[in-house]
């Protein structure tokens, strides 16, 4: 998007529109929502290149990625305004308040809580747009979704990190039973970190061995997507869709999508595209499938770490939700930006650069 759409008024309504349903619906939901566009999307435009045509419309960067349900505008969105009702009271049921971190939940109707959500679709929408615009070489949608969260806290008076520097990476007290509350759905069984305790962001998916286990597995896999179809975004559509698991309270789903999308964007950076899909046979006759799914295993492991870094900095003990794997796809794609002006990737596919 060009500069001049950070403030058409079409442009922000729609916005403060995609905001407010990712609100209602709830964050979570919205973005699996986004994945099965992202997917849809994708295999629209390859069916379409592979009959020879243009692709006339733009599912996944319009919908999927663009204000109905761009993460940094629904999820936003979503997260804003479920920290900001949590705050009002709204969620309280039989004397406890629901956790505001549960980004599986909807919130309904309430036109407050809607237009919170829809100021906050705005803000992710003009840091997204801002950085595109400005080529700042990361993923300008997962920048949205961090900023935004940031801002959340600060404007509603949520503290950024939530506990001393000293005990941002200590996990011992959920280890040890004190847990405080189940993370991405439920409800608090204590206040915060107050009492010691801390708030995994998934309590199965924080040990650094399991993550790491993870990462590489979801990053082959997204490498060997992305070297048969030429996609960087199908295993992450993929990834994403699976949230709706997670959302119907199936046991311990893991979360992924920023494990699979780096995977599956240096696949398709080796191939020496930016700014487009290669075709298959493209990505085949730049980099060997061996070495394609071997890369994509190390930044599908990386994309974990990171992801597991900032939950316990910035979740774990703090009372909203910042994602962690929108934080760690901001890094992991400067990595690759990083890596194509070393000039040791041929290119950094999708990422901006300028």
């Amino acid at each position: 998007m060009s500069l001049a759409e950070l403030f058409a008024a079409e442009l922000l309504l729609a916005a403060f529109a995609g905001g407010a349903f990712g609100a209602a619906v709830g964050a979570l939901p919205s973005f699996s929502l986004a994945g099965l566009v992202v997917v849809v999307g994708e295999l629209y435009a390859m069916a379409t290149r592979s009959l020879g045509g243009s692709v006339p419309v733009d599912v996944t960067g319009g919908i999927g990625f663009g204000v109905v349900l761009g993460p940094h505008v629904a999820f936003g969105g979503g997260a804003a305004a479920l920290a900001y009702a949590s705050r009002r009271g709204y969620l309280d049921a039989g004397g406890a308040a629901f956790d505001p971190k549960d980004v599986t939940r909807g919130l309904g109707s309430r036109p407050d809580v809607l237009a919170v959500g829809g100021a906050f679709g705005v803000v992710g929408y003009w840091v997204a747009t801002l950085s595109g615009s400005l080529a700042v070489p990361v993923d300008p949608v997962a920048l949205g979704v961090v900023v935004s969260a940031l801002a959340h806290r600060l404007v509603l008076g949520y503290s950024v990190v939530g506990a001393p520097a000293g005990r941002l990476l200590d996990m011992s007290p959920f280890d040890d039973g004190r847990e405080s509350v189940s993370t991405d759905g439920g409800e608090p069984e204590s206040d915060g970190d107050a009492d010691g305790g801390v708030d995994p962001w998934l309590p199965y998916q924080y040990r650094w061995s399991h993550v790491t286990a993870l990462g590489f597995v979801v990053g082959v896999l997204s490498a060997y997507t992305a070297y048969v179809t030429g996609s960087a975004f199908l295993a992450f559509g993929i990834t994403v869709a699976a949230l709706f698991l997670l959302c119907a309270g199936v046991a311990e789903i893991p979360v992924t999508h920023h494990m699979a999308l780096p995977a599956s964007t240096v696949v398709v950076a080796l191939a020496g595209v930016s700014g487009g899909a290669p075709a298959p046979d493209v990505v085949g006759s730049s980099v060997t499938l061996g070495v394609a799914l071997v890369l994509g295993g190390v930044f599908g492991v990386l994309g974990g770490l990171l992801g597991e870094l900032v939950q316990r900095i910035f979740y774990a003990h703090a009372e909203t939700h910042l994602d962690p794997p929108a934080a760690s796809i901001v890094v992991t794609s400067g990595v690759i930006a990083g890596l194509s002006v070393l000039g040791l990737l041929p290119a950094a596919a999708w990422i901006p650069l300028g």
